[in-house]
Order: structure tokens, then C-alpha cells, then sequence
């Protein structure tokens, strides 16, 4: 299993230092992502100050940008990284796609479907000088003359991942894409009854197999050999874990344990700002389901339990209460077992 990481960046300008201390721990692959900055400068710099670590988004925002724009990004970050980049797409939620970006939310699941095939016919195009010919529903690509063709990249076309949670996004990455990019708001049995099944049902659909599709499960890590750190990152834990839960859309990861009663009462303390009460319901059970959490000794086993026979990497994660070693230590067990 390569193991990943999801760097929460403040300022880009850290690239220089961070990404390339990422790859002296042993991280196969450092993920952007998108927040207070843009994506995809991080990984232009980062290609100059690494050498061997795989770059890529996750996710970077797919409908707040058109597939041929998605096509020159994913192109020219493949040239300038050496063939290293990972095209991690997502969908967000209506909202922030029609007023924050000002773009066009509809049918998010087919959308992207149609989105990812739309790449691959840019890709194909550029790849071979065939005539680029994709009319869809959502998106029309017809056009393209030599002027604004880049041609076959050196290093191939970028793999193509999608960020998915609902049965429906996660079948889209099983049926078109290169891979699946799992939501931390998850625990080994949503991903056995929920996850798996719905990727299985894209696969069958395209006519492909496992193996076809990398699965990378982002997992919310929570650990210090200190116990006064542990606990006050337990309790950064359950605010980010409170804030999932109150998101309609995550509350399958609750039903799956028969903790469906807390997503009502999660949501309606969110609409009267009561964060500190939300966190107060997220018990160590439902803490220990969801994260992994424990001493640094004990995370590497625990995250092969959670995930053996799952997924091809796991990406660690905790954006709110980041590791100021990068989680060295788990790296390292990690790559030992």
C-alpha cells in the first residue's frame, strides 16, 4: 500500500520547503488541494523541487472549469513534473459552484461522468491529431487546430482520479476514470457496504476490472506520544468530524452504524452555530470508527486494519491540526510492514 499525504498549505510559497521534506520522509505521492489557493501553482512549483514523489490534486474543482481548460492544466503539469502528476477531480457542492465561482451545478454525477470522457477525447486528440469530435450534454468540444495543440506528451496523458463519496460519484470513478479518491468521513464498513459495491457497479458497467482503478483512502490521522496532545487533538477530531456529520450528504457513514440519529441533531445545532455542542456528540466510539487515533507506535497497524484489501494507498490527513512531522514516524512503520 504507497502512502500519501494531503499538504494543507497557509502560504504556497512553503512548497519549496515542505514538498521536498515530504519526499525525504518516504510519501509516495503529496496531494494539493483546494481551499485558500489555487491547486495546481503548488504542484508547478513542487515539480522543481522534487525529484521522485508523485503530484496531484485532492481534489481540484472540476465544474468550476471547463474539460479543455482541465486538458492544458493536466497536460502541461504532466510535462513540467516528468510525468508525475495525478489529475484529482471533484465536485463540491451546489452552493460554492454557483456562487462563489459563478459556474453551472447540475446532475453532479452524470456531469462528471461526462466531464471525464470529455478529457479523454482532448487527451486522445492531442494524442493521436485525430479530429476532436466530443458533443455531450454538459459539454461541446469541436475545435482544435494546430496553433493550440501541445501533441503527444512524452510522458503520456495524466491519470485521471475522482474524489467521491455518494454511491453514484464513486460508480462514475469506477465506470471512466483512472481512480477513486475516498472521503476521510468514512470507516471500514462504509467503505465494505457502500463504497466497494457502488465502484464494483461502475467497473461492471465499463467493463473493466479492479485492477483498473487505483483506490486511495484519505484518513483522518490523530496522534502524539504526548496524552495532554492526543487530547486536545481528539477534540480538534470530533469539531471536524461534528462539521461531516451535520452535511446531509455524509450521513451514510452514521446510518452504516446505526448512528443515524445523529446527523438531524448534528445539522440543527450547525444552523444555530452551536460548533462546541456538536463536538460534544461525537463519543470516542464514533471517534475511533471514523479516525484512526493512538499513540505513533500504533497508527501504522491500525490503518492496515482499516484498510487492507481496500485500498492501493492511503493519504494521511488532518487539515485542521496538520503534523508539524509530517507523521515521519508512521511513514516510516508503515513502509516497514
Amino acid at each position: 500500500m504507497q502512502v500519501f499525504t494531503t499538504s494543507a498549505l497557509e502560504d504556497p510559497r512553503e512548497v519549496r520547503t515542505t514538498y521536498p521534506r515530504l519526499e525525504e520522509i518516504g510519501y509516495d505521492g503529496v496531494f494539493s488541494f483546494e481551499a485558500k489557493h489555487d491547486p495546481f501553482v503548488a504542484l508547478a512549483v513542487a515539480a522543481e523541487h522534487t525529484t521522485r514523489v508523485q503530484l496531484g490534486t485532492a481534489i481540484a474543482i472540476a465544474f468550476a472549469r471547463t474539460p479543455m481548460n482541465l486538458a492544458y492544466l493536466g497536460n502541461d503539469l504532466q510535462l513540467v513534473t516528468g510525468g508525475r502528476f495525478v489529475l484529482g477531480l471533484g465536485s463540491q457542492v451546489r452552493p460554492h459552484i454557483v456562487h462563489r465561482y459563478g459556474s453551472v451545478w447540475s446532475e453532479p454525477a452524470r456531469r462528471m461522468h461526462e466531464l471525464v470522457r470529455a478529457l479523454d477525447a482532448v487527451f486522445t486528440a492531442w494524442e493521436t491529431g485525430g479530429r476532436l469530435s466530443f458533443e455531450g450534454e454538459f459539454y461541446r468540444h469541436t475545435l482544435m487546430i494546430p496553433a493550440f495543440d501541445p501533441g503527444p506528451n512524452p510522458f503520456g496523458r495524466p491519470p485521471v482520479y475522482v474524489g467521491g463519496f455518494g454511491p453514484r460519484m464513486v460508480s462514475v470513478a469506477g465506470e471512466v476514470a483512472d481512480g477513486l479518491i475516498t472521503h476521510p468521513f468514512t470507516t471500514r464498513e462504509s467503505l465494505e457496504t457502500v463504497t466497494l459495491p457502488a465502484l464494483d457497479r461502475g467497473l461492471a458497467a465499463s467493463g473493466r476490472t479492479r485492477a483498473d482503478v487505483r483506490v486511495v483512502c484519505a484518513t483522518l490521522v490523530v496522534t502524539s506520544d504526548r496524552e495532554d496532545e492526543l487530547d486536545r487533538l481528539r477534540g480538534v477530531a470530533r469539531q471536524q468530524l461534528a462539521f461531516y456529520g451535520s452535511t446531509p450528504a455524509y450521513a451514510s457513514t452514521l446510518e452504516c452504524h446505526g448512528w443515524g440519529e445523529l446527523h438531524p441533531e448534528l445539522n440543527r445545532l450547525s444552523k444555530d452555530g452551536r460548533w462546541e455542542e456538536m463536538a460534544g456528540l461525537i463519543d470516542d466510539e464514533v471517534l475511533d470508527a471514523i479516525a484512526v487515533v493512538g499513540e505513533p507506535a500504533s497508527i501504522a497497524p491500525k490503518l492496515r486494519a482499516r484498510l487492507d484489501g481496500i485500498a492501493d494507498a492511503v493519504s494521511l490527513t488532518n487539515n485542521r491540526a496538520p503534523d508539524p512531522d509530517h507523521w515521519a514516524g508512521v511513514v516510516a512503520d508503515l513502509k516497514r510492514s
